[in-house]
C-alpha cells in the first residue's frame, strides 16, 4: 500500500482533532479514509472540512470495520467502548489505536490484550505524551543510571482546570455509567502512564483519597492525593484535580545520585557529586553530599504528540519503523487509577496488581447507584491546546 487508510470512530473532541491533523497531510504516510459517528450532526461536521469530500461515513463501526476502506482505526469513544472496539477491530484484521484510557477496569482491559497478543495486527495506544523530550529524556536518564537508584517520585498536576459548564456538556460525563470516573479517568491518563513508564516499574502499593464531586456538581472523583510503594522500595506522592487555579505540573524523580525537576516546560538536574548511599556510609557529622544544582538537560526539542503517533503507526504498517507505543501497555495506568479507587473505596492501602472481580464489583455498586443527566447536549469542544507540558 502507498499510505495507509486511517478510519476514525467517534468524531467528538478527539475524534475531530485526528480527522484534522489526517485532512491537513501531518500524516506523511496516512489518508482520511472514513469516519463513524452515531449523530449525523458530527459526520456532517467532517464533510464539511477542506478534503474530505471522498471520506466515508458510517453510523456503525462494524460496517466501516468491513467495508475494506480502511486500514487503521482510531478509538475516539467513550471510555467503556475502547475494550470491546479494538477487539472487534482485531478480529476483523484491521490494526487500532485506541485513546486513553486503555478500559476503565482491568478485567477488561486484560480481555482485550489478550485478544491482542493473538493478533497479527498492530494494536496502539494514543499515549501522545511520550512523544515529549522531556519525558523522553527522563526515562533515558533513568535508564542509563544517571539518577541513580530510584528514592522517590513525586507529580502534582493541578493544571487540569475544569468548569461546570466542561461537566456539563455531555450526558456521559463525569458519571459512573458513562464516564466510569473523573480526573484519573478523562485527564491524567497520560501522567499516570507517563509515571510508571519514565521510573521504569509499577508500584506494588497504593493508598489514595479520592475526592468525588468536592468541587463539581458531578459524582466522580475530581481531587486525588495518593501514596504509593515501589517494589525497591522508592516511594510516590500523585496529586491533581480539576479545580486548583492556578494549576501546578511539577514531576520530580529525586534518586542517589541526584534528583530531575520538570517544569515549565523545563527539564533540570540536581547533580551529586557522590552517590549519596555511598556519602552517607562515608561522610561525617551533618555533611550533606555536594550538589551542582540548576543543569538545564539539553534534549531533541521533539514533541510531535497525537500526530506523532499516527506518524509512527502508519510507518510500523508499513515497516518502515518499529512501533512506538505497544496497546498493551495500556493496563499499567488502568490499574494505577482502579488501584486509587479501590483504596478510597475501601479506606485502606491496596496491593498491585488488584483484585480484577472486586473492583468491578465496587464500581457496579456505584453504577446502580449513579445520577442520570437529563436534558443535556452533546457538544464538541476545541480541545487544541489543552494538552502538552503545562
Amino acid at each position: 500500500m502507498e499510505k495507509v487508510r486511517f478510519g476514525i470512530i467517534g468524531v467528538g473532541n478527539m475524534g475531530s482533532g485526528h480527522s484534522k491533523n489526517l485532512l491537513a497531510g501531518k500524516v506523511e504516510n496516512g489518508v482520511l479514509a472514513a469516519v463513524c459517528d452515531l449523530k449525523d450532526s458530527k459526520l456532517e461536521a467532517i464533510k464539511a472540512l477542506e478534503g474530505a469530500e471522498n471520506v466515508a461515513t458510517f453510523h456503525d463501526y462494524k460496517e466501516m470495520l468491513n467495508s475494506g476502506l480502511v486500514d487503521v482505526v482510531i478509538v475516539a469513544v467513550p471510555h467503556y467502548f475502547h475494550p470491546p472496539m479494538v477487539i472487534d477491530a482485531l478480529n476483523a484484521g484491521v490494526n487500532v489505536i485506541s485513546e486513553k484510557p486503555a478500559g476503565v477496569y482491568t478485567k477488561q482491559v486484560k480481555e482485550m490484550n489478550a485478544v491482542a497478543e493473538k493478533s497479527d495486527k498492530l494494536f496502539g495506544m494514543m499515549f501522545n505524551q511520550r512523544t515529549n523530550c522531556l519525558y523522553r529524556k527522563m526515562r533515558e536518564m533513568v535508564q542509563n543510571g544517571e539518577v541513580g537508584e530510584i528514592k522517590r517520585v513525586n507529580w502534582i498536576i493541578t493544571s487540569w482546570y475544569r468548569t461546570q459548564d466542561y461537566y456539563d456538556s455531555g450526558d456521559w460525563r463525569a458519571t459512573w455509567k458513562g464516564e466510569g470516573g473523573g480526573v484519573l479517568f478523562n485527564q491524567c491518563p497520560h501522567q499516570l502512564d507517563l509515571l510508571q513508564w519514565t521510573v521504569g516499574m509499577m508500584p506494588v502499593k497504593m493508598r489514595a483519597f479520592c475526592h468525588y464531586g468536592k468541587w463539581h456538581d458531578i459524582e466522580v472523583e475530581d481531587d486525588v492525593t495518593a501514596y504509593m510503594e515501589f517494589p525497591n522500595g522508592a516511594t510516590g506522592v500523585f496529586v491533581t484535580t480539576t479545580a486548583d487555579a492556578p494549576g501546578t505540573n511539577r514531576f520530580e524523580i529525586t534518586g542517589t545520585k541526584g534528583r530531575l525537576v520538570c517544569e515549565g516546560g523545563k527539564l533540570i538536574f540536581d547533580k551529586l557529586e557522590v552517590d549519596e548511599r555511598e556519602h552517607c556510609m562515608t561522610a561525617k557529622g551533618f555533611a550533606a553530599p555536594k550538589c551542582e544544582r540548576g543543569i538545564e538537560v539539553e534534549t531533541d526539542g521533539k514533541n510531535d504528540q497525537h500526530v506523532g503517533i499516527m506518524n509512527n503507526f502508519a510507518n510500523a504498517i508499513l515497516g518502515l519503523e518499529p512501533q512506538f507505543v505497544q496497546g498493551v501497555e495500556g493496563i499499567n495506568g488502568v490499574q494505577l487509577m482502579d488501584s486509587m479507587m479501590l483504596s478510597t473505596w475501601l479506606d485502606k492501602t491496596v496491593t498491585l496488581p488488584i483484585d480484577d472481580d472486586l473492583y468491578l464489583a465496587e464500581l457496579n455498586k456505584r453504577i446502580a447507584t449513579g445520577r442520570t443527566k437529563e436534558s443535556v447536549g452533546d457538544v464538541v469542544l476545541n480541545t487544541e491546546g489543552t494538552y502538552g507540558s503545562k
